[in-house]
């Protein structure tokens, strides 16, 4: 039987009600586990060519069903009408350059000071291989600017998250809770290398990349296999 038109659109609806939920709930754990503060932050979601995200400057706690707000890939709003966050241009060079399909984005206080201080968070701990290697750091750029999203993909090349200098951490991966889950991890390890990094007369050791490189083979094996 062929499926009719308003079937598949029905079913579009209820994926992207579906989905938007997700996304407000994972905005609101950045805030409940201290990741950000107030309407700092952002996150999205994908379905097929449309990118659910965020609205500008609404607390997260206030977003409803009715708020969903989504754009296309070009940026054009296509869902809503509360205006996209300003870090849109971030969100849409991942979608565009990744198979992402969830982009959290915080500013988390252990992962914005790791930023100020050097270009790559130092290898303190071998779950950076669950971010592709070494996080960098990119350079620092106004937010919301084409500038920012530039230099965040070359910090991104071969990783799921990078730290945005004197600004905060992005992350990406296959769902919302992937996505999520890497954001957390980033900023564990950021805490860990300071708190390491500041006993007096003491300096944290550090795993190699050969060591590290061991590590990501080894994740891959990890967990429940389907």
């Amino acid at each position: 039987m062929t499926r009719t038109a308003r079937e598949t659109a029905g079913e579009t609806t209820r994926e992207t009600a579906h989905v938007w939920a997700a996304l407000v709930e994972t905005a609101r754990r950045t805030v409940a586990d201290g990741l950000v503060v107030g309407t700092s932050g952002n996150v999205s979601a994908r379905v097929g060519d449309l990118v659910l995200v965020t609205p500008s400057g609404v607390p997260y706690d206030r977003l409803t069903p009715d708020d969903i707000t989504g754009v296309d890939l070009a940026g054009r709003q296509v869902l809503g009408s509360l205006v996209p966050t300003s870090e849109l241009p971030m969100h849409l060079a991942i979608y565009r350059t990744t198979d992402a399909h969830a982009v959290v984005h915080t500013h988390a206080v252990h992962a914005t000071a790791v930023s100020t201080l050097v270009p790559e968070l130092p290898l303190v701990h071998y779950m950076a291989a669950a971010l592709g290697g070494p996080v960098r750091v990119a350079p620092y750029a106004p937010y919301g600017t084409d500038e920012l999203a530039g230099n965040m993909l070359r910090a991104l090349d071969g990783r799921s998250g990078c730290l945005l200098q004197n600004h905060g951490a992005i992350t990406y991966g296959a769902t919302l809770d992937q996505a999520y889950d890497r954001t957390a991890q980033l900023e564990w390890m950021c805490r860990l290398w300071l708190t390491a990094s500041s006993l007096p007369g003491l300096t944290p050791s550090l795993l190699t990349r050969a060591q590290l490189t061991e590590v990501g083979e080894r994740l891959k094996g990890y967990g429940q296999q389907r």
